[in-house]
């Protein structure tokens, strides 16, 4: 998210219902990729997978789409939950971001009490009853391709 008022909200609504994750804000695509990638800055290795992305489309550097297309394709993230999270109620974006396997595809409202009230929905849902990929106590024994054959 490279608007600051829009990601401390994020960081205040997840705060305010006691999510108890770790936020990190990046604030441009290149750096999101570096993190998750565990390049640049990032490369010393010593940083935990989030339990979800939330993801801007409009962002300096690397576009969001670009930025989810890199997540999705990628054998060790693909599983990683990515909520765009954007001001274009355009159906163009929504349909390229649910081609590149968006979870969830939210416009941002422009009233603030809407905002808040959808951030603290995102919150609570993904962290509280969503199962996090990389748990697999919570989604059970997991299949091989190897088992199929």
């Amino acid at each position: 998210e490279d608007n600051e008022a829009h990601a401390e909200l994020v960081m205040r609504s997840f705060e305010a219902h006691r999510v108890p994750n770790h936020v990190t804000h990046l604030k441009d695509g290149q750096s999101a990729l570096d993190y998750l990638f565990m390049e640049g800055e990032f490369e010393s290795g010593d940083i935990e997978l989030p339990h979800i992305v939330l993801l801007d489309l409009r962002l300096p550097k690397v576009d969001g789409l670009e930025v989810l297309k890199r997540i999705k394709t990628d054998r060790g993230l693909c599983k990683l939950p990515v909520v765009i999270l954007t001001t274009s109620a355009a159906e163009k974006d929504a349909a390229m971001a649910y081609d590149y396997h968006a979870n969830s595809y939210l416009v941002k409202p422009m009233d603030y009490e809407q905002f808040r009230a959808m951030l603290d929905n995102v919150g609570y849902y993904w962290m509280s009853f969503n199962q996090d990929p990389w748990d697999n106590k919570k989604l059970g024994p997991q299949l091989n391709i190897g088992d199929l054959l």
